[in-house]
């Protein structure tokens, strides 16, 4: 089955340079930190698909980083950013705005009722920041603990509290932090003592491998936090708004983290991230004590307000859980007795594919054969992240060319 042709009514995208062109061209003055695939020049997006600047149509199995949770171009989020767009884009928040105060209502409204404040930042990694400055005030302590295979951002406090020497190494020295083996209660309860402010966990580890929590190890991370004085910090920058068939990762463990972190699907694809925390933290803050100049900013915002009311009103969360099942039993059906599969795992629209061989050409083979696009999750791990709004037949389309990359043929 292929899917490279436009779908019907949709006019070729056309440019006045070539995708090889303007490939360069970016690459010439804003290249040099990130591996690209290809020459491929992206330029527009409808649901779960992309088209290139050349009018190929591809399958878009990774809203854009786990961001695009409504799919690219819902209509409500772009008319309610057009809209906020004509009124208002800036406003210092020693302002009130208007459509700010909607948003953190109608954000705290969907957050567990234990989580009665936010803090709005431009991105998961300036939320995880923010983490690490709340709990030292919170707690009057410094230390931090996090887990091995971790990832949280690569601003130099998130990298911090990811493990990945690759990512850490350049910058060292970081911050004082100490990471255990992930799921692992014996070296978590020996890591916490009565200086540390925080412990940080991914209800399931995106990055690191699609790697899966377990109850016993959340749950007593969360007891030995209250033993000791220490804030339970939930990172849900990819977890949250659904994408496990929750509203937030965390509630699959039954667990009330003192913060969590945002981002990636808060705005349904605009930039924008926050912090959601306790009135116990709450309380040790002061004007001044942290702040931010786009945060919160009135686009951002409306997008926010328009992704949040998108979620509820089309029942997205609910689908999550259905079409995640779907995708599952398609793909264990589909990949069985695969030599190159060794596990697959996940939660909701949340899958990782771990193979016995890097993942690298496999996910260019998807790409350039069968216009599907994928991430890794580390060295072998091929992870899917698609929109919420995925269809049955999108989920066939995509597992077949899955299928057809991992077969013991290839192509």
């Amino acid at each position: 089955m292929t899917n490279n042709d436009e779908t019907e009514g949709a006019a070729p995208v056309t440019a006045a340079q070539s995708m090889a062109e303007l490939a360069a061209m970016e690459e010439q003055y804003a290249g040099g930190t990130t591996a690209r695939r290809g020459d491929v020049v992206m330029a527009r997006g409808e649901g779960c698909w992309m088209w290139d600047v050349e009018g190929r149509r591809y399958l878009d199995l990774t809203a854009g980083q786990g961001v695009a949770m409504l799919g690219h171009s819902h209509p409500a989020l772009s008319a309610a950013i057009a809209e906020q767009a004509s009124r208002l884009i800036a406003c210092p928040n020693f302002f009130y705005n208007d459509v700010r105060a909607r948003f953190v209502a109608k954000l705290v409204e969907v957050l567990p009722d234990h989580l009665s404040h936010v803090f709005l930042s431009n991105s998961g990694a300036e939320a995880i920041d923010g983490a690490i400055k709340y709990a030292r005030l919170a707690t009057g302590r410094t230390g931090i603990v996090a887990t091995m295979r971790s990832f949280h951002g690569r601003t130099i406090g998130a990298l911090s509290l990811t493990w990945e020497p690759k990512y850490r190494k350049p910058f060292a020295p970081l911050l004082d932090v100490t990471h255990v083996p992930y799921n692992n209660v014996e070296r978590l309860d020996a890591a916490v003592d009565e200086n540390t402010a925080m412990v940080i966990v991914e209800p399931v580890q995106g990055e690191g491998g699609v790697n899966m929590g377990e109850a016993a190890f959340m749950q007593a991370a969360q007891r030995i936090c209250r033993e000791r004085g220490a804030l339970l910090v939930v990172d849900e920058i990819q977890t949250g708004f659904g994408r496990t068939g929750h509203w937030f990762g965390h509630e699959h463990f039954g667990l009330q983290p003192d913060i969590i972190c945002l981002a990636k699907g808060i705005g349904g694809g605009f930039p924008m991230g926050a912090l959601a925390y306790t009135n116990r933290v709450h309380t040790a803050l002061y004007p001044g004590a942290h702040g931010t100049t786009f945060g919160g900013n009135p686009l951002a915002c409306a997008a926010g307000l328009a992704a949040l009311e998108v979620y509820q009103r089309e029942e997205l969360i609910d689908r999550a859980a259905e079409m995640g099942q779907m995708l599952f039993d398609r793909l264990n059906a589909a990949l069985a007795n695969r030599t190159v599969v060794r596990e697959i795992r996940g939660l909701g629209l949340m899958a990782g594919i771990e193979l016995r061989e890097r993942v690298g050409p496999y996910l260019r083979a998807l790409m350039e054969e069968h216009a599907v696009l994928a991430l890794p999750a580390g060295s072998n791990v091929l992870r899917l992240l698609p929109p919420l709004v995925i269809s049955a037949e999108e989920i066939e389309i995509g597992v077949e060319a899955i299928a057809r990359v991992l077969s013991d043929e290839g192509g």
